[in-house]
């Protein structure tokens, strides 16, 4: 079967860190670009980070440059998303993504174009 899924999120402090992480099963892992994108109620859907398999290249928002690093393992079919310093806007559903690795990272998380695969989403919440 082919899918996405997401864990890791939960409740954290403002401050407070958490990984995601995304798993993929039933298809070719490091043939896909794999970003992470988020939505909150009433705004348009953001990528938030971005990471690609040719090279490892990698796509960060400003809103969350400095304070979350993504990475990948092949070997697990795995993407994670380290969040430090975590903040209260930061508090919504994280969706991973994956799409064909011709597809740089920066297209994925700025024009979000048609994603192959899509994951169902963890819920990060940050209190103060």
């Amino acid at each position: 079967q082919l899918q996405l899924v997401e864990s890791g999120g939960g409740l954290v402090r403002t401050g407070g860190s958490l990984r995601l992480s995304c798993a993929a099963s039933g298809f070719t892992f490091d043939y896909y670009t794999i970003g992470w994108f988020r939505q909150a109620p009433g705004k348009e859907r953001e990528g938030v980070s971005c990471i690609s398999s040719r090279d490892g290249s990698t796509y960060y928002a400003d809103s969350v440059k400095g304070r979350f690093t993504i990475s990948r393992d092949n070997a697990k079919n795995t993407v994670y998303l380290q969040m430090n310093s975590l903040k209260r806007e930061d508090t919504v559903d994280y969706y991973c993504a994956a799409v064909h690795r011709n597809t740089t990272v920066q297209h994925m998380c700025v024009a979000l174009p048609g994603m192959d695969y899509w994951g169902k989403g963890t819920l990060v919440t940050v209190s103060s």
